[in-house]
């Protein structure tokens, strides 16, 4: 293994494009880290035009477990930290899959891809990254969620299948929170909201959002690491909105 010693890593997953890749981005541009991990799923993203030494891209399915393990494999040969995990990888709507608008429109098939991708790839993710936030410095392990996930905060419903897959994302890395304060103590765990922003996922529904309230990409990544770098050890385990607040469970 290369020694790492002093240097600053992160992995950034679903960086192929809007949220992720603007992580991408704002991590090279700041020079928050030495070494930045990307992955992706479209061979065809822009991520991959992006020339920096510090930058390596892993192509990898979020579904696909033994694809985690190894791109995790990869990285652990390469430098034993890493400081930031984020998961920016979700799915609302696709050209064969819609949010439902009531029970009629429920589909199994449809339920448990929403659970694949949203829910259970995040923690399959914390099972094998794990090792590498075993360390004497602050690390975030931070993953992409949303409002509508809240059950507090549910008034309109509709939208089951992803509503239920961010709830049961929310729940995973709460619970991932509980066993990394043992295993990892330094180690911070959260779910974030971005809020309603302009990408390829709220596309379709950014109709009746006010201009105020839709966020262009680049401001909703420089929210939310203002939320990621006010963090403290016993915010682990915690729900927060781009502006910094708790939100209900």
């Amino acid at each position: 293994m290369i020694d790492q010693r002093g240097e600053r890593s992160a992995l950034i997953v679903g960086a192929g494009q809007g949220i992720g890749l603007e992580f991408v981005r704002q991590f090279l541009l700041d020079h928050r880290v030495d070494r930045l991990y990307a992955t992706y799923r479209n061979p065809q993203s822009e991520l991959l035009a992006i020339a920096d030494s510090r930058l390596q891209c892993l192509a990898m399915e979020i579904t696909d477990e033994s694809q985690i393990a190894a791109v995790i494999e990869k990285i652990q040969a390469e430098t034993p930290t890493l400081h930031y995990v984020i998961n920016c990888v979700g799915v609302l709507h696709d050209a064969t899959m819609q949010p439902e608008k009531s029970l009629r429109h429920l589909n199994a098939e449809n339920l448990l891809r929403y659970f694949q991708i949203n829910s259970i790839g995040a923690v399959l993710l914390a099972k094998y990254v794990q090792p590498l936030l075993k360390h004497s410095d602050r690390s975030i392990f931070a993953t992409i969620s949303a409002k509508v996930g809240s059950i507090g905060d549910n008034q309109l419903g509709g939208w089951y299948g992803y509503r239920a897959s961010k709830a049961a994302l929310n729940m995973l890395m709460r619970t991932t929170a509980i066993e990394l304060k043992r295993s990892c103590p330094r180690a911070i765990v959260v779910t974030l909201h971005p809020g309603t922003t302009a990408t390829q996922l709220s596309k379709p529904f950014q109709r009746g959002v006010p201009p105020e309230k839709l966020f262009a990409v680049d401001r909703t990544v420089r929210q939310l690491l203002a939320v990621i770098d006010q963090l403290q050890e016993q915010d682990s385990g915690e729900f927060f909105s781009w502006n910094g607040d708790r939100l209900p469970w």
